[in-house]
């Protein structure tokens, strides 16, 4: 049969990238407390397209997820880049995976256990064989404005911020640890599940801690520096203000 694709382009002009987006498949992924945990990703993948050729074959990136396993670490996603790469004829692919991931918090007076669930994404790049490697992290916090506590005679605007970090790494670190570090950086944490007395803590511990959006992105980013295992990192903190209608953010990139 005819291969439209291969044949050439009436406009030479090379694609940065070219392929599928908002596949979903099933995924394992390392977990710190259980070994492994399985969820469901919606992925992106791509490659790079010639100028010389028409188009891509978009069925050979379906192949190659129907191929892959559904373990998910470094090894197994240069592979499938690999095999992307093969079977595309293409220099450079890339592909990303987004998916829930859960972790157990205990509630903070009286530890009742419940799984609170966060935004992870897993970018993986092969460019000239050389492969690259970003973990993104969206964690959910409160925060009390420091400000307003001090104006005020009694209370103080608090709202729900998100913490989003970008994360290029030299060996292996859990998700949770990200976690963990976003969590203790807030005013306090976001749970799933709070009783009475879990709310009474939460709201005078978040109030005791106030924090600006500013004080949220230096303390993760010191956290971030200080880890060995980091090579580079982006940190974006965004207020969902409760009293105005506007958000406020603030961001930190290392060099």
């Amino acid at each position: 049969m005819q291969d439209i694709q291969m044949s050439s382009s009436e406009v030479a002009i090379p694609i940065d990238s070219v392929g599928v987006k908002n596949l979903r498949v099933p995924l394992s992924v390392r977990d710190r407390e259980k070994g492994a945990q399985h969820t469901i990703a919606q992925v992106e993948v791509g490659v790079d397209l010639p100028a010389a050729f028409k188009g891509t074959h978009m069925s050979r990136f379906v192949e190659s997820l129907e191929s892959f396993g559904e373990k998910l670490d470094y090894h197994s996603l240069k592979e499938l880049l690999a095999q992307i790469q093969e079977r595309l004829s293409a220099r450079n692919a890339f592909i990303s995976f987004t998916f829930p991931y859960f972790m157990t918090l205990p509630s903070p007076a009286t530890k009742r256990e419940s799984r609170m669930d966060y935004e992870v994404t897993l970018t993986g790049a092969l460019e000239d064989n050389h492969m690259s490697c970003m973990l993104e992290v969206c964690v959910p916090v409160m925060t009390v404005c420091p400000c307003s506590k001090a104006i005020s005679d009694e209370g103080a605007h608090s709202q729900r911020a998100e913490i989003r970090l970008q994360i290029s790494m030299s060996g292996f670190a859990w998700i949770e640890e990200f976690i963990e570090i976003a969590n203790n950086s807030g005013s306090s944490p976001v749970y799933s599940l709070l009783k009475r007395e879990d709310e009474k803590y939460v709201t005078e511990y978040a109030f005791a801690n106030p924090t600006f959006v500013e004080d949220v992105v230096r303390t993760v980013a010191k956290q971030l520096s200080d880890h060995e295992k980091i090579d580079w990192y982006r940190v974006e903190v965004e207020s969902f203000e409760s009293i105005h209608n506007h958000s406020a953010y603030a961001v930190i990139e290392s060099k």
